[in-house]
């Protein structure tokens, strides 16, 4: 056989392969065992995939195997998607012909999708006192809860009756405390002022009520989180400054301001993050000294952060000069350029550009694949020119991980123009981004 037919036959096969694996993952669903379906699940995440979201809702309405059930409640409650309530009700009604990871993963599932309809439920587990379900239980409840303000009301006065008159266990309680602030209602206010306030009270649990405070967000819990900013323990100061981000008023501009002077790091990052949460402009000076002279990252890092939340010009400002100074760490170019490209992305994206090709000049790696993610997850309003010549270049001489990118930035710039190279990788030999081409194509509507 000749040359020439080798590599025909090697195409052809590549080809009918590609076109053989969604069949292939179809019967991996509806015949495989619970190692196949692990490791499919395992591929759908690493892609970010959903189209087949419906095959595995009727798997597990029709199966109790707990490692295929556990692993599609994680699937689905990593991506707090809906859809799979009923069944997830039914493992907790029929726990006792479920196995123990199956009921602590519908759980979970039903908290992080804020199921409502699943309160009644949830409670019934609680009012069952098993302890092997409580811990996840008083999680769920509060989350799931959230999302009717009737469902709140109800399930807050229920936690509060819980704490004090029930058997909880020293290991619940800051459970149910963080389940309380969780159901977002003023119900639990006092119980946790009451909490907040109380010097003799063990600190995690002090902190744990600021936190729920916070979460509620009613005035009435204001003046126990400002009392408890001036205490000495330097735990609950720290979490009182970062309490403060829902509530207004000069007498909260001023201890958040305060707080950048605190000696302990927690409460300088506590400064910021409320600072970030209120788009605090008095924060700006503050925030712009600690982005240039705090010797602890993780507080320029949420100063960064809160520049950007703030984004008026003095704040933009700080973060265009962060940017430009190729002597700052990458850490901190990269989290400046992530920031200016969300306030105004059709303004820097030529700049980062020219940051980006001047990184990959250097072999500076790490720098250039942050500025690659940066750009891969942008979205351009007005003006895509710059956008598409760009993705075009990635797409077609571009590595593995540009085309990725590049089939994210035609999906979020709406660059239907690039159907030819998109249209390209559709027969990739790399599964994983011909796949992704297929999906890029589709949401652009390119015809196939």
């Amino acid at each position: 056989m000749s040359k020439c037919w080798l590599i025909l036959l090697f195409f052809i096969t590549i080809s009918a392969y590609a076109q053989d694996i969604e069949p292939s993952r179809l019967n991996t669903i509806k015949y495989g065992t619970e190692t196949e379906i692990a490791a499919l699940i395992q591929a759908l995440r690493t892609e970010n995939a959903d189209y087949l979201d419906e095959e595995l809702i009727i798997l597990i309405n029709d199966t109790r195997n707990q490692k295929i059930l556990s692993g599609v409640f994680a699937f689905f409650s990593d991506r707090e998607k809906a859809g799979l309530e009923d069944r997830a009700i039914r493992a907790i009604e029929e726990r006792e012909e479920e196995a123990n990871e199956t009921v602590l993963s519908a759980v979970d599932y039903l908290g992080r999708v804020k199921a409502a309809k699943a309160v009644p439920a949830l409670m019934e587990l609680l009012d069952s006192q098993e302890r092997r379900f409580m811990n996840n239980t008083f999680r769920a409840l509060g989350r799931a809860c959230s999302s009717d303000k009737e469902a709140a009301d109800k399930t807050a006065d229920f936690l509060v009756d819980y704490y004090n008159n029930r058997e909880v266990g020293d290991e619940n309680r800051r459970e149910v405390i963080i389940a309380i602030g969780a159901t977002g209602s003023k119900t639990g206010v006092p119980l946790l002022v009451e909490l907040a306030s109380n010097t003799d009270e063990r600190i995690p649990l002090r902190i744990a009520a600021l936190d729920a405070l916070s979460k509620i967000g009613d005035e009435e819990g204001l003046e126990a989180i400002l009392s408890c900013i001036s205490t000495n323990d330097p735990n609950v100061r720290s979490s009182a400054v970062a309490a403060l981000g829902p509530f207004s008023g000069e007498a909260v501009d001023n201890a958040i301001l305060d707080a950048f002077r605190d000696s302990y790091y927690r409460t300088r990052l506590a400064a910021a993050q409320a600072s970030r949460d209120r788009k605090l402009t008095a924060a700006v000076p503050y925030l712009k000294f600690r982005t240039e002279r705090d010797d602890v990252p993780n507080v320029k890092d949420e100063s960064i952060r809160a520049l950007g939340a703030i984004a008026n010009s003095e704040a933009i400002e700080v973060l265009d000069s962060l940017f430009k100074e190729r002597k700052n760490s990458d850490r901190i170019r990269l989290l400046s350029a992530e920031m200016l490209m969300k306030n105004a992305g059709e303004k820097n994206l030529g700049r980062l550009i020219v940051e980006l090709d001047e990184a990959k000049l250097k072999n500076q790696n790490a720098l250039y694949n942050g500025f690659l993610k940066i750009i891969g997850e942008a979205k351009i309003d007005g003006d895509t020119s710059e956008m598409e010549s760009l993705t075009r270049r990635f797409l077609q001489n571009g590595g593995i991980m540009e085309k990725l990118y590049g089939l994210d930035m035609a999906a979020n710039n709406n660059l239907d123009k690039l159907s030819a190279e998109i249209k390209t990788l559709l027969n990739d030999k790399n599964e994983s981004l011909a796949r992704k081409a297929r999906r890029t194509a589709e949401r652009l509507g390119i015809e196939i």
